[in-house]
């Protein structure tokens, strides 16, 4: 079976995102950067499945030149070739983001690798827009299942049982093959690249390409942080001048 793998490089969670001086995209000059969760468990189901029941697998990603960083680190885990689609810093929108792919993924097909099982992450980890994996099926005509915590072949690897959260249980889609499934974090516990793996990743395949952007239909105006400060420390004192402060505060909070 072959597979392909949908990532983002995000902010890392818990970054203190800064905006430019325009409002119109975040700093990133002091953030570190990683794949959204839910793909990493994407990456990490793929690299099962080819082990328990052979095939291949490929991560893809549209992202900026050091994207390749992320692309890197599914490989060092187990996936055996990447595909990156170089754009400049601005972020596109999920209809540009999804007729990227899809041509990237017809683009596969034409030259001989048709992709069974096309995984996503249920959202991005910045955007959350929720539309890359159902829009990528749109376009293909292929069965799509979003929100998935629990994924196994049947019929001899001719279809997936998936499981959905559904309150305090579950639903359980059988979908035949080819299919596009959206993951969500908790479907498995993603394995830490090694040393070893992490060399092997610098040897593995990765086709670069720049896809021609299309004229975006949706305009970006500007972009705005939720409001509130965060966190916030505060001095009660120093040495035994605080003590006062102290018993202030947990009286307060009721723990006296």
């Amino acid at each position: 079976m072959d597979i392909l793998v949908a990532v983002k490089r995000v902010p890392v969670t818990g970054g203190r995102i800064v905006l430019s001086d325009d409002n119109r995209a975040i700093d990133t000059r002091h953030l570190g950067f990683t794949i959204s969760p839910h793909e990493e468990c994407a990456a990490e189901e793929a690299v099962r499945i080819v082990e328990n029941h052979g095939g291949s697998s490929t991560v893809l990603t549209l992202g900026p030149p050091e994207a390749e960083e992320q692309l890197r680190d599914s490989l060092a885990v187990g996936v055996d070739r990447a595909i990156h689609l170089v754009t400049d810093a601005e972020e596109w929108d999920p209809q540009a983001t999804a007729a990227a792919i899809v041509a990237a993924i017809e683009a596969e097909r034409a030259a001989g690798t048709d992709h069974q099982l096309i995984l996503f992450g249920n959202e991005s980890a910045d955007a959350a827009n929720f539309q890359i994996g159902a829009r990528v099926a749109r376009a293909l005509g292929r069965p799509f299942v979003s929100g998935v915590k629990a994924l196994a072949l049947e019929d001899g690897g001719a279809s997936l049982r998936l499981e959905q959260e559904a309150g305090s249980g579950r639903d359980v889609y059988r979908v035949p093959l080819p299919a596009v499934v959206s993951v969500k974090e908790g479907l498995n516990l993603p394995r830490y690249p090694s040393v070893p793996g992490r060399l092997r990743a610098k040897r593995k395949p990765l086709d670069a390409s720049t896809p021609a952007r299309p004229a975006p239909r949706l305009a970006m105006r500007s972009l705005s942080l939720p409001p509130g400060s965060g966190k916030q420390a505060r001095i009660l004192g120093r040495g035994a001048d605080a003590a006062g402060e102290v018993v202030a505060i947990l009286a307060e909070l009721g723990l006296l």
